[in-house]
């Protein structure tokens, strides 16, 4: 997910009776020894799918555990940026895109997992199982790639056809402060042939080539389904969480089949250090990793499977990162060198294009 400008909220979830709780969904979870009572579990999300996520995880979570969901709502920096500034207290699990669960790794504010205590793992994709050595596993996986309306381009098929002349005046990319923007840093050092941590000045010299084609940046997938619907883009750099949204938009929206592979974003789960209800924090982790809720999630639209026991139809599976054969084609980010870099590039970056 892409942050985007939310206030951050804390909000008490009423616990349901446990016959209005999906059956299918306590079933399968009724063998994880979740069902022993506990108070509170202060859960960090975003918020979205607010009605699906309540019946997918909030009421059949709160059934087996007899226990109180309480949520703080939010984008990425800010609710990690509220646990870095409490010390890893106040939240038991925090869900953050890949990137950001990175800096909260390096500020000392997650405590490793327990893997003995999930009993789901084993069933994940092996990207989503350690993605960052002994913290989080990955629950969802996205990509980041390019999306054109084929109505008005032609075919996108490599990262460097982002540098076509017929794109001028035609193109977004995502700002450098969101999730996928850093990317394009790193897409501008292999079009300038470098490494974009070793050497910046190259890469940020085939950004500044870039810059005819650019119309504007964005700092949510809702801007740039605005952009496209307007019609002021035609072409963009796009995480799939977006894509449902820009077809409905523009239906010639295409997501380019790039044979340099897209990106993968991986949506993880953490325990922050200072949390107060650690047990239950793993018991919630393993339920989201869980067949039922990620065969739910993923055929209500809500988040992409990492469960490989999810079986999808045609039409569920053509808007998810799903399968091992796609999942086998993403390239990963090194977020540790990105993080050290962000600094420097935030400058740069404002310096080029203005902010």
């Amino acid at each position: 997910m892409s942050p985007l400008s939310l206030t951050s909220i804390v909000r008490p979830v009423r616990r349901a009776p446990r016959h209005l709780v999906p059956t299918a969904v306590v079933l399968a979870l009724a063998g994880t020894g979740a069902a022993q009572a506990a108070d509170t579990l202060v859960v960090s999300w975003w918020g979205y799918n607010g009605e699906k996520l309540d019946a997918n995880v909030t009421q059949p979570f709160q059934a087996l555990c007899d226990c109180e969901l309480v949520f703080e709502t939010g984008n990425n920096a800010d609710r990690l940026n509220k646990v870095i500034a409490r010390k890893g207290r106040g939240v038991d699990v925090i869900f953050l895109t890949d990137n950001f669960s990175q800096t909260g790794i390096e500020a000392g504010v997650f405590q490793p997992i327990d893997r003995a205590a999930l009993t789901n793992l084993d069933k994940l994709y092996e990207l989503a199982q350690a993605p960052q050595g002994e913290y989080g596993p990955a629950y969802s996986v996205g990509r980041a790639g390019l999306v054109y309306d084929s109505a008005k381009v032609e075919p996108l098929t490599r990262w460097n056809d982002l540098w076509r002349e017929d794109l001028a005046g035609s193109l977004s990319i995502p700002g450098i402060t969101t999730t996928a923007g850093p990317m394009v840093v790193v897409k501008a050092g292999d079009r300038a042939g470098v490494n974009a941590y070793e050497d910046p000045d190259g890469a940020f010299a085939a950004l500044e080539q870039l810059r005819p084609n650019i119309v504007k940046s964005f700092r949510s997938g809702s801007e740039l389904v605005n952009l496209v619907s307007t019609g002021e883009v035609s072409a963009a750099m796009a995480q799939d969480f977006a894509f449902g949204a820009l077809q409905e938009a523009v239906p010639t929206m295409t997501w380019a089949d790039l044979e340099d592979g897209d990106i993968a974003t991986l949506n993880t789960l953490n325990i922050p250090s200072g949390a107060s209800e650690v047990e239950l924090a793993h018991r919630f982790i393993d339920f989201m990793l869980s067949t039922d809720v990620q065969q739910i999630q993923a055929e209500q639209g809500v988040d992409a499977p990492v469960n490989t026991e999810v079986t999808l139809n045609e039409e569920q599976a053509a808007r998810w990162t799903y399968g091992q054969e796609q999942i086998d084609s993403l390239q990963r980010m090194d977020y540790q060198r990105m993080n050290a870099a962000r600094i420097d590039w935030i400058d740069r970056w404002n310096e080029l294009f203005g902010g």
